[in-house]
């Protein structure tokens, strides 16, 4: 029965009975994933009603092994299961979660978030996106950038002005856009190491349904902040492919040919993070001075501090408490291990760090780390929007003067776009 044990033995063990008595690899990937829902295992920690067990916190994480373990398959990675799902499961309405959430745990959704804005920057609460009501329709103009996925999304969750006559943080609206219309354009934008993760899209008179409301109308604010609080911890989690053995079957072919496609958009992450492992093999085999052997031992060290991190995150995620200033904090440190980790790499290369292209030094690997590292400071929150949410909610630092808090958003100019009610 969902929710009738509680205890971490017992758990684990109800979990393996109904594995070995559910699991069929012939299965497809989502006929196996609505197993999962069905008895509750997707998401242990939910309400039964959404899929869940009411469980503890604590059992997603052991789910996630017991099912590895066996060589089953879990729950998809990605913007979908990992940002969109707790958003819809928290902020609903129920007819929304009733028409997302099973669909998009099982992987039947593909998400993307359309949230950034060219003319706003890190201050996403500026943004001029908007949205003007036309019967049961909302109909969206505007512009987005920096959309992981947008090129094979199904749906996105878009924030979008909807009242300019109220304070900027008061007057957006959380849609669940379909991506898929005449009015939503994706162009894949390239960046300076070569590859195209990220997309602009334009919104000319794209429709959502006024049934397709994430949350409320005009409080798409409070909708957002729990979007990009579970947004700081997603680089942490990992699911979906199995480890047991080398296990066969339709649904676990399915399961690896959906994370090569999910992942394949990150697959310069690496780099980008500064490849800290390859700096004590590199310091070892190159006979580092002592300059370099320096570097690498800031750069080592900063990243084992934010490991330490990440472990007091997942402690805290197991107690049940929701996600806090350990993903600032975590954020934070990831910029400065990429930063440290290029300095070191550039000690240890010198010029050669500059090379690129097979038979160059790493054959590029290094290159690539030095123009991908400068992203880690920006996406998901900038190092300085990170400083602000700690001093501000964490040590209770007074906010800046604003009078964007208090004025209506109509009499802003937010990067020369003017911000005219449609």
């Amino acid at each position: 029965m969902p929710g009738a044990a509680h205890d971490a033995d017992e758990v684990r063990d109800e979990l393996g009975a109904w594995v070995l008595a559910a699991w069929d690899p012939e299965l497809s990937l989502e006929a196996w994933r609505e197993r999962l829902c069905d008895a509750g295992w997707m998401r242990p920690s939910w309400p039964t009603r959404w899929c869940g067990r009411d469980l503890p916190s604590w059992a997603g994480d052991l789910v996630d092994r017991v099912l590895a373990d066996a060589g089953a398959v879990g729950g998809p990675d990605g913007v979908g299961a990992h940002l969109v799902a707790p958003t819809v499961l928290e902020h609903g309405p129920d007819e929304v979660r009733e028409r997302l959430l099973r669909r998009t745990l099982t992987g039947a959704l593909r998400w993307c978030q359309l949230f950034s804005e060219p003319g706003a920057g890190s201050d996403l609460a500026g943004l001029t996106t908007h949205a003007r009501r036309d019967g049961d329709e909302w109909v969206v103009r505007g512009q987005k950038v920096w959309t992981t996925s947008a090129h094979h999304a199904d749906v996105g969750l878009l924030l979008a002005r909807t009242n300019w006559d109220v304070p900027k943080h008061e007057g957006i609206t959380c849609f669940a856009l379909e991506m898929r219309q005449p009015g939503v354009e994706v162009r894949p934008l390239r960046q300076m190491n070569g590859h195209a993760s990220f997309n602009e899209v334009f919104l000319d008179d794209a429709r959502v349904g006024i049934d397709d409301v994430i949350g409320e109308v005009d409080r798409g604010w409070q909708v957002a902040m729990t979007t990009l609080a579970h947004e700081r911890r997603l680089a942490s989690l990992t699911r979906g492919v199995p480890r047991a053995g080398e296990p066969t079957g339709r649904v676990v072919r399915e399961a690896i040919e959906e994370s090569l496609r999910a992942s394949e958009p990150y697959r310069w992450y690496p780099q980008r993070a500064g490849r800290v492992d390859l700096l004590v093999p590199l310091a070892s085999s190159r006979g580092a001075d002592a300059t370099a052997r320096d570097a690498v031992t800031v750069a080592v060290a900063t990243h084992r501090v934010g490991q330490l991190t990440s472990r007091r995150a997942a402690a805290a995620r197991a107690a049940g408490r929701s996600p806090g200033p350990e993903g600032s904090i975590g954020k934070l440190t990831s910029s400065e291990v990429a930063r440290r980790a290029a300095v070191a790499h550039t000690r240890l290369a010198g010029a050669q760090a500059l090379l690129d292209g097979p038979g160059s030094h790493l054959d590029g690997v290094v290159a690539e780390v030095l123009v991908s590292v400068p992203a880690v400071s920006i996406a998901g929150g900038t190092d300085e929007i990170q400083r602000t949410i700690l001093a501000e909610r964490v040590l209770g630092l007074p906010k800046e003067p604003e009078d964007a808090r208090t004025l209506p958003f109509r009499s802003f100019r937010t990067s020369g776009a003017t911000p005219e009610a449609p």
